[in-house]
């Protein structure tokens, strides 16, 4: 139970503050922050402007990779903000800081906890004593971490009556919550709320909404309600839904199986393992990495609990097999088993990847996974949406990343993307192929999305067949899911012409720090990295062959000072790119190859910067401080980031710009 909720005398729950506990301001003065860690500040919240807080503090900067690898709460709490550096590059918060500070209130400004959907960054809070989380807004996934392991979250405005000595009715704090996840919190977390539904002490109906035209997001939703064959939701209704599968990664499988064995015991069973799986992905490469060397034990622990947990579940097995990764886990469950209509959860920020062929899925943390895992269903606030109608086609030389990086700093930056479902749509989406619907999809996360979803075409169903032969056009389409006239959209319907996107690139700090590529000035580069979920697909490749055989064809390659990576999302498109002659023409470009795996986008391989002075382009997913080494990350397109290697600079590819004689520097 949470230790600020208390029982007064009138037998009315309500919060109050612990004499003698300490509220933590997280401001944009890092120095004040310093102060506060050492007990020479206390501030009030009176004393504290809204505006004077940090904004966008992600998960990264909670708890960065290495925290991570730790799959033991009260030891990951150890190192909590362990990312939060000043402008010398120095931890704001040192080991034990925020643990040893007597803080049970943590304060913040806007969308607070972007990012990756990692559990940890909660955890690393509340095993410090924080039992108040304050912000001005939460992105969704981190939103629903917290709730899971039961903290209370609130605004300026009611820590400032705390701070006053009141006491606040817990219903206060928890209204305005759906009454699952309302009586989630109140019962302390999600594991003594599923106690109470199991026991029968609580018991969930289906939601009584009339029949009326829904979302996409809605009607897969209201084909996986328990309790009803099909029926009709509505945003905002709370509800429990079957899950048809999902997945962990060697990241966050050990606190899975750690919290299952926990609650259940030994003998704990798994629903469905078909469908659900497991992936050696992530930390790959780690043991290749200078900077990760101290951790390896506690990397090789994480793969050890991860097969130890397959064996128990018989869930799917995408273990590397002879240091050789199958692919990351997003790539390799488009490619093998998400389905149109289907309903998946796992444990990553970027499970909305999925959503590229007609699924809907997002990520969720180790606690709600474990839960779903076990009993095969999971409660869910059904979200709000947001549609993105497409015309016409994109111009040469630009890509779907260019659209998100333009959605991004367009919608997303005032936060009408936030916590809905972002619905790709129109006559435009058909000339997106599939892998340039997965950038989109992949990306809603970095949006603050709930997820991402394209409808479905004959396009979708023939790249599903074309991988799953036992599968047939015919089956998928009946599996389609398209919105109905007249459904609800709180975000609106926004039209995009796709002629007027141009090459965009976002500054280092964060993926909504977009721009026109031509305003950004001289940038010389020192790394140019494509790989990752978001850039390692099919298209991807060709989009990095596409630049590089033009520039060999006139007489160039990757310029000199200047390193560049191409990392494959899967063995299948590796099985591509040699097929297609790629691997020869990255060879002789000068490009290093790397086998399949997410390795620099999660700081753990081959193409992450060693200093600060270094610049990397990159076509990664999110571009946070110290995501991908400690220098200045650039995010742009496979184009981009191949025109740029060539350039040594950050340059947009423009068809035919290298059939000229090679300059005297290459």
């Amino acid at each position: 139970m949470n230790q600020l909720i208390h029982t007064n005398s009138d037998g009315q729950r309500v919060v109050r503050l612990t004499p003698g506990k300490r509220t933590l301001y997280l401001t944009k003065d890092l120095e004040q922050i310093r102060a506060q860690l050492r007990g020479e500040q206390d501030l009030l919240m009176t004393d504290v402007s809204p505006e004077d807080l940090l904004d966008d503090i992600n998960t990264d900067t909670m708890t960065p990779a290495w925290v991570c690898f730790r799959h033991r709460p009260e030891d990951i709490a150890l190192d909590a903000y362990a990312g939060l550096f000043d402008a010398d590059g120095k931890r704001v918060f040192e080991t034990r800081a925020l643990m040893d500070g007597n803080f049970e209130v943590i304060v913040s400004g806007l969308r607070k906890g972007t990012g990756s959907s990692r559990e940890t960054a909660p955890q690393c809070e509340k095993w410090s004593g924080i039992s108040l989380v304050i912000a001005s807004s939460f992105a969704p996934i981190h939103l629903r971490n917290n709730l899971n392991l039961g903290q209370l979250l609130g605004d300026h405005a009611q820590l400032e009556r705390l701070q006053r000595g009141e006491e606040i009715p817990l219903e206060e704090f928890t209204s305005k919550y759906d009454p699952v996840t309302r009586a989630m919190v109140e019962a302390g977390g999600l594991f003594p709320f599923a106690d109470l539904v199991a026991r029968e002490v609580t018991e969930i109906a289906p939601p009584d909404t009339q029949p009326r035209p829904m979302t996409m997001a809605e009607k897969i939703l209201a084909k996986h309600l328990v309790g009803a064959e099909e029926g009709h939701v509505k945003a905002g209704d709370s509800c429990l839904v079957k899950v048809d599968g999902g997945y962990s990664h060697e990241f966050t499988t050990a606190q899975v199986h750690h919290f299952l064995s926990k609650e259940y015991g030994p003998n704990y069973q798994v629903k469905n393992p078909n469908k659900f799986a497991v992936f050696e992905d992530h930390l790959l490469y780690a043991t290749g990495v200078e900077k990760m060397k101290p951790f390896e034990d506690e990397i090789q622990l994480l793969r050890e609990l991860q097969v130890e947990f397959q064996r128990h579940s018989e869930v799917r097995d995408y273990s590397a097999k002879n240091g050789v990764s199958p692919g990351i886990c997003h790539q390799v469950a488009r490619e093998e088993f998400i389905d149109p209509g289907d309903f998946i959860q796992a444990t990553d920020s970027h499970t909305c990847m999925g959503g590229g062929q007609n699924a809907l899925t997002w990520g969720v943390g180790a606690t709600e996974y474990a839960g779903l895992i076990h009993s095969g269903f999971t409660s869910v606030k059904v979200p709000e949406s947001i549609r993105f109608e497409l015309h016409g086609e994109l111009a040469e030389g630009v890509t779907a990343k260019d659209l998100i990086l333009y959605i991004l700093s367009t919608y997303a930056v005032r936060e009408d993307t936030l916590d809905r479902v972002m619905e790709f749509g129109g006559p435009g989406l058909s000339s997106l192929s599939m892998d340039e619907r997965a950038t989109l999809t992949n990306m809603a996360t970095e949006c603050s999305a709930k997820s991402g979803i394209c409808e479905g075409d004959r396009q979708t169903a023939e790249w599903i067949v074309a991988r799953r032969p036992d599968r047939t056009i015919e089956e998928l389409e009946a599996g389609f899911v398209a919105a109905d006239p007249g459904a609800v959209y709180a975000g609106g319907v926004h039209t995009i012409n796709l002629p007027e996107i141009v090459t965009m690139v976002a500054e280092p700090g964060d993926p909504t720090y977009g721009k026109n590529l031509d305003e950004l000035g001289i940038v010389e580069i020192d790394i140019a990295y494509g790989g990752s979920c978001t850039a390692g697909k099919e298209d991807d490749i060709e989009f990095y062959a596409l630049v590089l055989k033009e520039a060999l064809a006139s007489g160039r390659k990757v310029k000199e000072g200047v390193s560049m990576f191409i990392q494959f999302g899967s063995e299948s498109v590796q099985r591509f790119a040699a097929e297609q002659g790629f691997l020869e023409v990255f060879a002789q470009a000068g490009v290093t190859v790397i086998n399949p795996g997410c390795g620099a986008c999660i700081g753990c391989g081959p193409g992450v910067s060693n200093s600060p002075e270094q610049v990397t382009v990159s076509a990664i997913n999110r571009n946070f401080q110290g995501r991908s080494g400690p220098g200045r990350l650039f995010l742009a397109s496979p184009l981009t980031v191949a025109a740029s290697a060539i350039e040594g600079r950050i340059t947009s590819y423009q068809p035919g710009m290298f059939r000229v004689p090679a300059n005297a520097e290459n």
